[in-house]
Order: structure tokens, then C-alpha cells, then sequence
């Protein structure tokens, strides 16, 4: 029977798909030419995440396409049992809001963790096969209507009760949030999901012996968070979750049931409400009921979205959020940029020791009234250069981060060579034909000594003549070859984290940023203990072909900073720094492109981006 007017009308309808699905992938690349084929064949947008573990995809597109997906993912029997979250809404009409949640593009990428547990790059993720027991959303409700009474049967006898465990994001639960008499709620009030594996860790006293009950939007972050509370064994035996999340709980109950306010989303759609359009979040400013995110107001110190109303909001609005707020952080306390030189200034500028004079005087002061610890970060230089003159190149730097920052600057282990290229001059002599003359270089005693963290196979060290002529002219590309040597610098980088640690981060310039790039990827439980560091800062970096940076994605926050198409760095092509940001997890990545050439860019708007990456970190 040939379809109504109206039904073709509906399956024109636009629409946003939402699955996950945690099962061993025998062959990435298959899959990833599946989706590549598949959604740009139906005009698909959003994104696809794929690892050895499983799928995650959000996409947007007409109904009728979507469906055409499902069926086709479908046919696929490593997808049997797959929960398709499909719903109806409006086409994107805000630019800013569909870019900004990957909806104007479509992303597929391979990364080694669906979801991010944790920042730490030494922590292992769990093994998924050990998650919490799923439950239905009537189930669900009926455990929170009998406040445990339903999980009795699966409970020790000495339980104390049922916990309310929500795994979302501080922003997700202010404008909606489950809540049921008699029955404990524990909010971590984290910035991001990765903060969640400490928040279990320094708060596991309220989850032992417990029935714990999580949710989340869709219920893939509830897989490893329970997966991560089970694997503490005994005492959190009993953890459940709520199968299809928030989304599928609104769905068996129209009216809201035990969830009040709305279901924040990351798509174009921001939140999804119940019938009951009640708002139990209000604007951070007047503290008028709010909890509209569509103006993506954010922290000026972290990022983090925050709910500003729109009498509220400025032309050039400095927000400061709640978690900002706790830790002394205000509007007044964000520095001010100083214009300077993009190249660095007197190296005395920077102080790598602070006395106890120092402290008192450019450490930032707590709520709390105790000093706050800066955060120190161990700097690797680029090849043929050495700790006193990097030190120099980032001094302007330093200065406008030395509030809060420590840098720690080393020399490479591999000294290496001077090399010079030889220049002829003109010489007549007695003027009858001309001689040409070859220059000698400088004495060696005026030079400094250069090194490397990495360097060519047949590099043999530093021999006993003072200067080494250039066998070719300069290679713009001879880092490429620079691939032995690792080792030793590993080697040598733990001996400095046992004398001169702890370091928070590491920063990494030109071949320091590939060195920093194999030693992140290269941990893999080997440096645990020993190379503890919360974060990387990778500038004018690349990829080389090492054994280390074979994994296919590292887990752990970085900050990228390297020059633009256009952006006069001569040393290493956009394309190359672009190559090595696309090993590290997009979860956790901040990527900074300049104008600026082969430096560090310390002129604003990048010395802001910088800062905010950091602050992150107090």
C-alpha cells in the first residue's frame, strides 16, 4: 500500500541516534570503512568513536537515513543486543551548538578507550566483563520506590542500605537529577568524567557495603565507573545500573517518575525534559531559576559550562563556576595579560628554586588562607639545544605564568657534536687569480655544549675534535631520521623524577615533544611510581616512527601548540605537529595553532588558552 502523505512527511523528520556497544572488534579497519561508507552515504553527521573494545556513535540525520543505519549495523553480529536510542527533534539552527557538539562534520576516529575513566595515564582501565548488573527502568524505579528492598535478594545480610550514585558531569546534574525519599544521593560534583575514578577512590567509605545504584545520559559511562567500583572486591560486590540511562528512563516514564528536571545531552538538543517542565537549577549570577546552557557560557578559569540567564550576560562576560568558586578562584583573580615579545627576555626572569621569601610573595593565596603549591612541570628542550638556552626562549613565558608555575629545565643526555657548514671567501693574493679560503669555526671554549633526546642510528657520541664539518647542507627534515637513543633518555628522565620530582607535567619542545610523546605511550604500567604526571604539554611536536607510539591512542590529557597553515615555522610543518595530536585522545586534548613560527606564542589570545589548560591542574 503506497504510503500517506503524512508518513513520508515523518520519516523526513530529522533525528538523533545514540548507541554504544562494548564487544571485542576482530578488525578496526573493517569497521572503519563500514562507517566511513556507510554515514557519508546517507549524509550522516556527528561522532563515531571505535576501539579494540567496542563502539560508541552519537550521529544526526533524517529519520528514515537513520533507520537505514540501524538495520545495516544491525546485520552485523557482533552488534546483537545493541540498545538504538533514536529520537525525533528539530534540524540544528545554531551553528555555534551544533559545532561545538560535532554536529556540522562527521568525526570517526580509533581511540583506546570509549570513555575516559581517568586522567591518570598509569591507571589501567578495568575489564568491562566485570560491570555492574543491569536494570531495566521499571526495575530501576521500583528499587527506588522500595528503597532497596527489590536488591535484597542479591545483598549481603550485613548491607546498610542503597546508595544513588550519579556518574555524570557537575553541569549535567545541576539542571537535572534523580531524587527518591529514603534513599542516599552521592553527586561527585566533578568538572569531567575522568575526575570520576578519584572521586570513588577518596570516597569509597560511603560505597562499601552498599547496594549502589548508578545512572548516567545513556549508560556507557555507568560501564567502566561500575566496572571501577566492583574491581575493589570485597564490599562492593553489589552495584547496578541503569540499563539505557536517563534517556530510556524518560521514555518508560513520560511524567519524569523519580527524575527531576531535564536529561542534558551532548548534541544539538543540549537537554531533553519530561512532561514536567519544573527548573531546579538557577543562574549562577542572580540566582534566578535557569538552566538554559543553548548561550555556552563557560568558566573563565576552567572551561566548565555554567547556567548564566540573559539579563545576566555581558558583551564580555567573565564567569568564574562553583568549583572554581570553592577553591578561591574569582573574577578578580584572573590575571591580567601583559603584552610582550613573543621571544623570550633575560633568562634571569625565571627561577626554577624558589626561596621561602619567593613563596610568600608570588604563590597564590587559598580560601583557606594556605599557600597553594604551584605546579611544577619539567621542560625538554628541542634537538641542538640544551636546558640554559630553552631556559632563555621561555622566559617570557614563565614570567606570566610564574604565579602558579614552576618550570624545571634539563639537558639531554646524547651530547652531540658541533657542526658547522664551511663558508669560501675570495682571496687575490698577489692579484694575479683569485684563491678561495675556507673560514674556520669559532674556538670550541666559546660554544656551549648542544644535545638531544633522541639521534641518528649511526650516531657514535661526541668525538674528541672540537668541530665536525656538515656532510650535506641543512636538512629541514633530519628529524626524521633522529629515532635511536630513546632508551637511555627514558633512562635518564627517571633518575631526574626520583632527584628533582614530583613534576605534575612534562612540556616538550620540537624533538622534546616527540620524546615526551613515546614516553606517555611507552608507560603502559613500566613507570608507574616512578614517571607519575597528570598532563603533557607537546609544542612544535611530531610523530616519529617508534615502537612506542604504535598504540593507537594515548590516554591522557595534552595540550598542543604548534604553528598554523600559515603560521612561518620553517622547522616542522603544521601537518606534522597536527600527525602527533591525533594520537592523543580528542577527549582530553586542547590543540592552540599560532602565527607565530617555530616558538612558543606568548602574546594573548594563546598565553589565555595556555593558562586555562593549567588551571585545570591546582
Amino acid at each position: 500500500m503506497a504510503k500517506t502523505h503524512a508518513e513520508e512527511q515523518d520519516r523526513q523528520q530529522y533525528g538523533v541516534l545514540l548507541y554504544y556497544k562494548y564487544t571485542e572488534i576482530p578488525d578496526l579497519n573493517d569497521l572503519v570503512a563500514f562507517y566511513e561508507c556507510n554515514c557519508n552515504s546517507l549524509g550522516l553527521l556527528g561522532r563515531v568513536r571505535l576501539s579494540p573494545q567496542g563502539v560508541n556513535v552519537t550521529v544526526g540525520g533524517k529519520l528514515s537515513l537513520l533507520e537505514k543505519h540501524i538495520a545495516a549495523v544491525m546485520s552485523n553480529i557482533l552488534f546483537e543486543g545493541t540498545d538504538f536510542k533514536l529520537a525525533t527533534c528539530d534540524h540544528p539552527l545554531n551553528d555555534k551548538v551544533a559545532k561545538e557538539c560535532g554536529f556540522t562534520s562527521l568525526s570517526i576516529r580509533v581511540v583506546k578507550d570509549l570513555v575516559t575513566l581517568s586522567s591518570q595515564p598509569m591507571l589501567k582501565s578495568p575489564e568491562i566483563s566485570n560491570a555492574g548488573t543491569h536494570l531495566s527502568a521499571v526495575d530501576f524505579h521500583s528499587a527506588l520506590q522500595s528503597a532497596g528492598k527489590l536488591l535484597e535478594k542479591e545483598s549481603p545480610a550485613d548491607t546498610e542500605g542503597l546508595v544513588l550514585l550519579d556518574a555524570r558531569n557537575l553541569y549535567e546534574t545541576r539542571i537535572g537529577k534523580f531524587h527518591a525519599p529514603n534513599v542516599e544521593t552521592l553527586d561527585p560534583g566533578i568538572r569531567q568524567y575522568s575526575d570520576l575514578s578519584s572521586w570513588i577512590d577518596d570516597n569509597s567509605e560511603q560505597l562499601k557495603g552498599k547496594c549502589v545504584l548508578m545512572y548516567c545520559t545513556g549508560g556507557i559511562r555507568c560501564e567502566m565507573a561500575s566496572a571501577y567500583i566492583r574491581s575493589k572486591g570485597a564490599g562492593f560486590e553489589h552495584v547496578f545500573q541503569l540499563f539505557g540511562g536517563i534517556q530510556r528512563y524518560l521514555e518508560q516514564f513520560p511524567d519524569g517518575g523519580f527524575f527531576k528536571g531535564k536529561n542534558f545531552v551532548f548534541d544539538h538538543r543540549i537537554s531533553v525534559g519530561s512532561s514536567d517542565a519544573s527548573v531546579i537549577s538557577t543562574c549562577l549570577l542572580c540566582g534566578s531559576a535557569f538552566d538554559d546552557y543553548s548561550s555556552r557560557c563557560r568558566c573563565t578559569h576552567c572551561r566548565m559550562l555554567v547556567l548564566v540567564c540573559g539579563s545576566c550576560r555581558k558583551e564580555k562576560p567573565l564567569y568564574v563556576c562553583e568549583l572554581c568558586q570553592k577553591h578561591g578562584k574569582g573574577v578578580g583573580s584572573v590575571p591580567s595579560i601583559e603584552n610582550g615579545e613573543t621571544q623570550a627576555g633575560s633568562s634571569e626572569e625565571l627561577k626554577t628554586v624558589f626561596s621561602d621569601t619567593e613563596l610568600s610573595r608570588q604563590v597564590p593565596w587559598s580560601h583557606d588562607n594556605q599557600p597553594r603549591r604551584k605546579i611544577k612541570i619539567l621542560c625538554l628542550h628541542g634537538f641542538r639545544q640544551n636546558a640554559s638556552s630553552f631556559k632563555g626562549r621561555t622566559a617570557s613565558l614563565a614570567k606570566k605564568l610564574k604565579t602558579f608555575v614552576e618550570l624545571v629545565f634539563v639537558d639531554a643526555p646524547h651530547e652531540l657534536p658541533y657542526i658547522y657548514q664551511p663558508c669560501f671567501t675570495e682571496s687575490h693574493g698577489d692579484c694575479t687569480s683569485p684563491s678561495f679560503e675556507r673560514t674556520q669555526p669559532p674556538p670550541s671554549e666559546n660554544c656551549k655544549k648542544k644535545y638531544g633526546w633522541l639521534v641518528a642510528p649511526d650516531f657514535n657520541g661526541r668525538s674528541e675534535a672540537d668541530w665536525k664539518i656538515a656532510d650535506c647542507p641543512f636538512d629541514p627534515l633530519q628529524y626524521q631520521q633522529q629515532t635511536d637513543g630513546f632508551e637511555a633518555s627514558l633512562a635518564y628522565l627517571k633518575t631526574v623524577f626520583s632527584q628533582e620530582g614530583p613534576f605534575d607535567g612534562i612540556l616538550g619542545f620540537s624533538q622534546g615533544a616527540a620524546m615526551v610523546a613515546a614516553l606517555v605511550s611507552a608507560q603502559k604500567g613500566r613507570l608507574t611510581g616512578e614517571m607519575d604526571f597528570r598532563f603533557v604539554i607537546l609544542c612544535s611536536g611530531f610523530a616519529l616512527k617508534l615502537p612506542e607510539l604504535e598504540c593507537k591512542q594515548i590516554n591522557c590529557p595534552s595540550l598542543h601548540i604548534f604553528g598554523s597553515d600559515h603560521g612561518k615555522d620553517r622547522q616542522i610543518a603544521n601537518q606534522a605537529s597536527r600527525d602527533l595530536a591525533s594520537l592523543f585522545d580528542d577527549g582530553c586534548r586542547v590543540i592552540i595553532e599560532h602565527d607565530c613560527g617555530h616558538i612558543i606564542p606568548t602574546r594573548s589570545p594563546y598565553i589565555d588558552e595556555i593558562r586555562n589548560f593549567l588551571q585545570r591542574f591546582l
